[in-house]
């Protein structure tokens, strides 16, 4: 690990844009400094992408600096313009405080170290702004801003054609507030976020300086805007986003999200995701160079990522379940575990009376014909909960089942079928 982090985030590909990259770093090098990135509660569970800065704020918390993690109590009632075309729908205060709950937990989770929860601090921006009356506002806020400068932001030059309220062009000022309340309060130095939130963390640092002199020390980082070898977006998959909350996406599926990517984007996700070390991330590199059939780096990815936001119990059923799939045998799985790993693959629905494999095929629509189902079965085609049947004369009964609940079918090397019993 360098001596720096700042050092270090250079060699992960993490810094897009700083706005005094000399300073900061001198700054670093002299004093544990204390940042802060938010998010707001748009949703009750945090996906993939949301992780990208947050894996920053928890580089800085290895190298002993302080990290602040907001949760925009009060912005979240708003709304960021930032990626955005549109306005968005407003949601209750009801179910925003929902959202801050559930992305509280998530965050604790993830973040807090049991040994030191000094080195964490979380907060609210709710807190500081509810009793904010309009008139105060506009006194002590509003007027440091000025309009011309507020509509030369990408954020908000990008949606004047289409239009943008008052409400979302006054996000920024919020924001702005954040970052002097934390500078205030806590002694917050600097702010990361994605690279689509340089305009408002550069309205912040503009009323720090306004309020606080032109000498105040405060800084802004932004992290990449993280895209696949193919351009596309990181982070969506044809199903949507992957979630961390593991009843949105089980941890199975997650692993699996992690282990199948290219090995052109690879290594550029170890650095960015994992706690690797620079050794062993350059081995993975080279073996993904000379042996990337054994995807050894995806194994590597996914294994890492499961552990970080799952715990070891999820990962060790991910690897199960995956192993079982690979290899067909399927019994040692739980109920449990079949839920998860077959959540997105075909399925059928049949009753539990016995029936003539044959026939049980068609039933299910494993089968197009009984031809074809007396073909496969001879030609040992089929298996059965992971037992391979060759006899056309097998009697399927609720004793072949899971628990009473699944059959598993597997069909050639790959072809699945989860048939529920009702």
């Amino acid at each position: 690990m360098s001596h720096n982090i700042i050092d270090e985030l250079t060699w992960r590909g993490a810094i897009n844009q700083q706005t005094d990259a000399e300073g900061l770093k001198e700054y670093v090098e002299n004093n544990k400094i204390s940042l802060y990135c938010g998010v707001d509660p748009t949703g009750d569970s945090m996906h993939i992408g949301h992780l990208i800065p947050f894996m920053m704020l928890k580089r800085f918390q290895m190298f002993g600096h302080h990290p602040y993690i907001l949760i925009g109590g009060a912005t979240g009632t708003i709304g960021d313009p930032s990626g955005r075309t549109s306005e968005r729908q407003l949601q209750t205060m009801e179910q925003v405080q929902h959202n801050v709950d559930c992305l509280t937990n998530q965050m604790k989770k993830l973040f807090f170290d049991k040994d030191n929860e000094q080195q964490l601090t979380m907060v609210n921006n709710y807190d500081w702004t509810h009793n904010l009356s309009l008139l105060d506002f506009l006194r002590d806020y509003g007027k440091n801003f000025n309009v011309n400068t507020m509509l030369a932001k990408d954020i908000v030059a990008s949606r004047l054609e289409v239009g943008i309220s008052f409400t979302e062009f006054a996000y920024q000022i919020l924001q702005s507030m954040d970052f002097l309340h934390l500078y205030q309060k806590h002694d917050v130095r600097l702010q990361i976020g994605g690279a689509d939130q340089w305009g408002n963390i550069t309205s912040g640092l503009d009323l720090i300086r306004k309020k606080e002199g032109a000498e105040a020390k405060a800084f802004g980082l932004t992290i990449p805007l993280m895209l696949k070898a193919d351009g596309t977006k990181f982070g969506k998959t044809a199903g949507g986003a992957v979630w961390l909350d593991p009843d949105k996406t089980s941890p199975f599926e997650f692993y699996q999200f992690w282990v199948n990517q290219d090995d052109r984007d690879v290594v550029k996700y170890l650095k960015f995701f994992t706690f690797l070390t620079q050794e062993e991330i350059t081995d993975l590199a080279n073996q993904v160079e000379t042996e990337p059939h054994k995807r050894a780096a995806q194994k590597a990815l996914a294994r890492e990522m499961t552990l970080f936001v799952h715990g070891e119990d999820a990962l060790n059923d991910a690897l199960t379940i995956t192993d079982a799939l690979f290899s067909g045998d399927v019994k040692q799985l739980s109920a449990h575990q079949i839920e998860d790993g077959f959540k997105n693959m075909p399925s059928a629905t049949i009753g539990k009376e016995s029936m003539n494999l044959v026939d049980w095929l068609i039933a299910t629509n494993i089968e197009p014909s009984k031809r074809q189902a007396r073909e496969d079965i001879n030609n040992g085609a089929i298996s059965i909960n992971g037992d391979k049947i060759t006899d056309t004369n097998f009697e399927v009964t609720a004793e072949n089942s899971f628990d009473g609940k699944f059959i598993i079918v597997r069909k050639g090397k790959k072809k699945y079928t989860l048939v529920h019993l009702q």
